[in-house]
C-alpha cells in the first residue's frame, strides 16, 4: 500500500518530443490495469504559427520553461506531491532533438531526485498505450494505426510493452504534414487540421477527384504517400487562380480530406482483415478528425472490426500517454532506463525501452 489514495504505483510521465510539454499521472493498479490521475500540457503552437511549422529552437526553450509549472499542475490536479511517484517515464524518442533533450533531462534529475526507476520509453507506442487508460486492456494482439503530424504507421501490436511490428508507414509526408502544407495553400492557420476539418464540413467531398497515393495493384500494400496529393492541391489552386476563378475552400478542404481519410481507412482495415485482427486503434493527433474517425467507423463495423479511438485530448501529444507506457512496462517487470540514457530523435518503432 503507497500513499496515493489507495494501492498501486504511481507513474509520473513527461513528454517533449515536439511542441506540447506534456506532464501526466497513472496509477498502476494491483490487478495491471492503468488508471489516468492527472493530464497537464502546455503548449508553444502559437509562438511557430507566424512560421507555418515547429522551430526545434523556439521549441526546445519553450520545454525548458514550461516543464516545472506544468509538473506542478499535473501533481495539482491529482493531488499529489512529487513524494508520491513511484517511477517517471519519458519520452526518449522519437522526436526532435533538441526538444527530446529537454525532457530526458528533466526526468533523470526527478528520478535521480526522488529516488525512483527512470523508463525512458518509446513516443510512438504512448499513441498505443494511452487507449488503455479510456477504454480499458488491449486484446493480446492488435492493429493500431497512428496518424499525426510526423507519423502515419501501421503497427501489429501484441502488448505494449511487448512486441510492436511496423507493418505500413509514409515514404514521404505524413498527413498531419499535409494538412498543414495544405492549409497553408489555401491561406488557412496554422496547424492545418481543425481549420481544414472545418472548412470541409460545408463542402462536398466529392467535388474535386484528388489521387489516392499508393492505391495501385503494384504498390506497396499498407505504406502510405501523400506528397503527390499535396502537390495535386497545389496545382489545382494554381491553375483555378491563373484563371482567375474565385477558389471553393470548403470544396478543395472536403476533397483533399476524403482524400486522405479513404486512403487511411481502406489501408487499415484491410491490414487487419489479413492479419486477422479483429480490434482497430486510432490515435494521433489526426485521429481527432471528424472525417477520419466516422469513416473508421464506418468501415470497421461492415467488417465487422472493433475500433478503438481517446478522446481527443489523449490522441494529442500529451504526459499521460508516456506514463502509461511506463506503468504497462512496470508491470511486465522490463528493466529500467540508466541515468545515462540519451535522447534518440530516430528510434525505431520496435524498441520500446531506451538504456
Amino acid at each position: 500500500m503507497s500513499a496515493k489514495g489507495g494501492p498501486g504505483r504511481i507513474v509520473l510521465g513527461i513528454e517533449t518530443s515536439c511542441d506540447e510539454t506534456g506532464a501526466g499521472l497513472v496509477r498502476l493498479e494491483p490487478d495491471g490495469s492503468v488508471r489516468l490521475l492527472a493530464d497537464a500540457v502546455a503548449s508553444s503552437v502559437d509562438e511557430h504559427a507566424r512560421f507555418g511549422g515547429v522551430v526545434p529552437e523556439i521549441a526546445s526553450r519553450a520545454h525548458l520553461e514550461a516543464m516545472e509549472p506544468t509538473v506542478r499542475r499535473a501533481l495539482d490536479e491529482a493531488g499529489i506531491g512529487l513524494a508520491d511517484v513511484d517511477a517517471v517515464a519519458v519520452t526518449a524518442g522519437p522526436g526532435l532533438a533538441g526538444a527530446l533533450m529537454v525532457g530526458v533531462s528533466a526526468a533523470k534529475a526527478y528520478a535521480a531526485a526522488l529516488g525512483v526507476p527512470l523508463y525512458g520509453v518509446n513516443h510512438l507506442l504512448g499513441h498505443v498505450a494511452v487507449d488503455t487508460l479510456e477504454n480499458g486492456p488491449l486484446p493480446r494482439h492488435c492493429l493500431a494505426l497512428l496518424v499525426s503530424g510526423g507519423h502515419t504507421q501501421l503497427l501489429s501490436v501484441s502488448g505494449v510493452a511487448e512486441e510492436v511490428t511496423e507493418i505500413g508507414s509514409t515514404i514521404d509526408d505524413a498527413a498531419g504534414e499535409a494538412y498543414d502544407k495544405v492549409a497553408r495553400i489555401l491561406e488557412l492557420p496554422y496547424p492545418g487540421g481543425p481549420p481544414i476539418d472545418r472548412a470541409a464540413r460545408e463542402g462536398d467531398p466529392e467535388a474535386i477527384a484528388f489521387p489516392r497515393g499508393l492505391t495501385g495493384p503494384r504498390d506497396p500494400k499498407f505504406d502510405f504517400s501523400f506528397s503527390g496529393l499535396k502537390t495535386a492541391v497545389a496545382r489545382w489552386v494554381e491553375q483555378a487562380r491563373d484563371a482567375g476563378r474565385q477558389l471553393p475552400i470548403a470544396d478543395i478542404a472536403a476533397s483533399f480530406q476524403e482524400a486522405v481519410a479513404d486512403v487511411l481507412t481502406d489501408k487499415a482495415v484491410r491490414a487487419a482483415t489479413e492479419l486477422g485482427l479483429d480490434t482497430l486503434v486510432l490515435s494521433g493527433g489526426v485521429a481527432a478528425n471528424s472525417r477520419l474517425s466516422a469513416l473508421a467507423r464506418q468501415r470497421c463495423a461492415e467488417a465487422g472490426i472493433t475500433l478503438r479511438v481517446p478522446r481527443p485530448r489523449l490522441c494529442t501529444d500529451n504526459g499521460a500517454m508516456i506514463a502509461a507506457v511506463g506503468a504497462h512496462v512496470m508491470a511486465t517487470g522490463v528493466e529500467p532506463s540508466s541515468l545515462g540514457i540519451s535522447a534518440d530523435p530516430g528510434m525505431p518503432v520496435s524498441t520500446v525501452v531506451a538504456y
